[in-house]
């Protein structure tokens, strides 16, 4: 492998774990403790350029390869991610707070990822035939999907690992190289990830992790990239589409959520009740495609807000080993959970679970509020932390009145023995999990992003491989046309042969049969 790489020779990647005496650094904290957990490079503009140029290289070599020779390498590196999967998670642990185990399950979602496109690259980007129809019926087509060369990821902080993998992962699977800028709270699983991968295919740059701050990503952005993928704040994302126009540079931008779960009056209430919580508590509430708001059927309304107060007062946020949820990772963020929540009680909510004392410096308990006004910060903002804002509705109508009325559009969830699926089609969201939650996450098949200010483009799944592709059309002459239509000896008698086919094929009236 190494020698078919040196018709393409670049320097090997530079590690972001050993700064060079005189680079300037920054330190990932811990957030729990606020300890030290690394210290990084800051990549210059200079050294992201360099990164890419070196990409160029490994990306004429990897998307010269077989889809076979390519499922190989990546599903090697899968293997050695499993393997080492208690490394890595505690590793994500020190560095966003998360407990191991929620760490461990990130991971694991992800490397299923890592093999599913992998695997099926070679039948969703491979040669196809395509009709070529009556009048080219001269013609063998075919559609292929083409790699399109350096990708960029930049990718977020919550979901370190599962997150930007969605990215990397069906972008090498497509025949690109990857140049990463992981986020400044995270930078050592980027640093990780890239050097299992250079482990696997003997240093060859097709993954390399460029460390640093805004600026670093800003220069990403304006690189000679071919693609960038984002995943982060609206507000970034918006930044980030203006930094790629000046080059024209396309992107995936998997922006914000203010989800909501929707539960009918026929739902089982003890387990829409479990999934709300989980939703909106997991990963310390720092989940896009979490739940902030509920929606539940007035007839079961009080019902369910004991079930879900019961179940929240057994989840404590805490560092210790019996803590179901961590610290906030971001410390600017405590104070925009703090304003939600402040802001909601004095819009006369009520807080059945924690409240505005439970907004710690470093920890947020689980709070739960009822009636919370629609004008509310609570409810029109995303909030990012184990917070959920539950309020009653007439009955279906108004609940996705009330949830498709943001300006966010990534996901969602329902829970209704009869009416589920019917209530998910009419919520304008990427994504909808019916009687579970934020399960289409963890199917490689299907495709995950929104729509709205939640961003557009898609990862995982066919539409995931192809997002980083460009589709690639053939036509190759099978035997001399009937009609010589394309030529300047066209005759009046093919031109009259063509009318009739027209006409033939598309001037009657036809109506679809119910």
């Amino acid at each position: 492998m190494t020698s078919t790489y040196d018709r393409h020779p670049s320097p090997p990647p530079t590690s972001a774990s050993v700064p060079a005496d005189g680079v300037e650094t920054f330190t990932s904290l811990d957030p729990a403790t606020g300890d030290v957990v690394g210290v990084h490079p800051v990549a210059s503009a200079e050294d992201v350029a360099l990164a890419v140029e070196r990409a160029r290289g490994a990306a004429d070599w990897w998307g010269g390869l077989s889809f076979d020779q390519r499922a190989d390498v990546l599903l090697t590196w899968r293997s050695v991610i499993t393997r080492r999967t208690a490394q890595l998670a505690e590793l994500s642990h020190r560095e966003t707070g998360k407990p191991v185990a929620d760490a461990q399950l990130e991971i694991a979602l992800a490397v299923d990822h890592i093999a599913w496109a992998a695997k099926h690259a070679k039948k969703v980007l491979g040669p196809r035939r395509v009709a070529s129809g009556l009048v080219m019926a001269n013609q063998r087509s075919t559609v292929e999907y083409k790699p399109l060369g350096v990708v960029g990821v930049i990718g977020p902080w919550n979901y370190p690992v599962f997150t930007p993998l969605g990215s990397i992962a069906y972008a090498l699977a497509a025949g690109n190289a990857v140049v990463f800028k992981p986020s400044e709270h995270t930078p050592g699983i980027g640093v990780w990830l890239a050097d299992k991968l250079a482990e696997v295919v003997g240093g060859i740059p097709l993954l390399q992790t460029v460390t640093g701050l805004g600026e670093t990503g800003a220069a990403l952005c304006t690189s000679r990239i071919d693609k960038l993928a984002f995943t982060g704040s609206t507000a970034t994302g918006k930044k980030v589409m203006a930094a790629c126009a000046e080059r024209l540079t396309p992107v995936v931008i998997e922006a914000g959520g203010k989800d909501a779960l929707i539960v009918d009056e026929d739902a089982d209430l003890a387990k829409a009740a479990e999934a709300a919580l989980w939703g909106g508590m997991s990963n310390a509430g720092q989940t896009c495609i979490g739940t902030e708001r509920v929606y539940v059927h007035e007839k079961v309304f009080s019902a369910f807000v004991s079930e879900i107060a019961e179940q929240a007062r057994e989840v404590r946020a805490g560092s210790d080993a019996g803590a179901q949820i961590g610290p906030i990772t971001v410390p600017s963020q405590v104070d925009i959970i703090r304003r939600h929540v402040q802001d909601a009680l004095d819009q006369g909510a009520t807080a059945v679970v924690g409240g505005a004392d439970a907004v710690g410096e470093r920890f947020v308990q689980p709070t739960i509020l009822t009636h919370v006004p629609e004008t509310s910060s609570a409810i029109t903002e995303e909030t990012f932390g184990p917070t959920l804002a539950i309020n009653p509705v007439r009955d279906m109508d108004e609940a996705v009145r009330l949830t498709n009325a943001g300006r966010y559009g990534l996901a969602g969830a329902v829970f209704s023995k009869r009416n589920g699926v019917a209530i998910a089609r009419r919520i304008r969201s990427g994504m909808t999990s019916v009687n579970g939650i934020i399960t289409f996450a963890g199917v490689p098949g299907l495709p995950f992003g929104g729509v709205g200010e939640s961003g557009f483009g898609r990862i995982h799944g066919p539409d995931g491989l192809k997002e980083f592709t460009y589709a690639k059309a053939i036509t190759k002459q099978r035997y001399a046309p009937p009609l010589n239509l394309t030529s300047f000896r066209r005759t009046a008698k093919d031109e009259k042969a063509l009318n009739l086919v027209v006409t033939l094929l598309h001037g009657g009236k036809k109506t679809l049969r119910s």
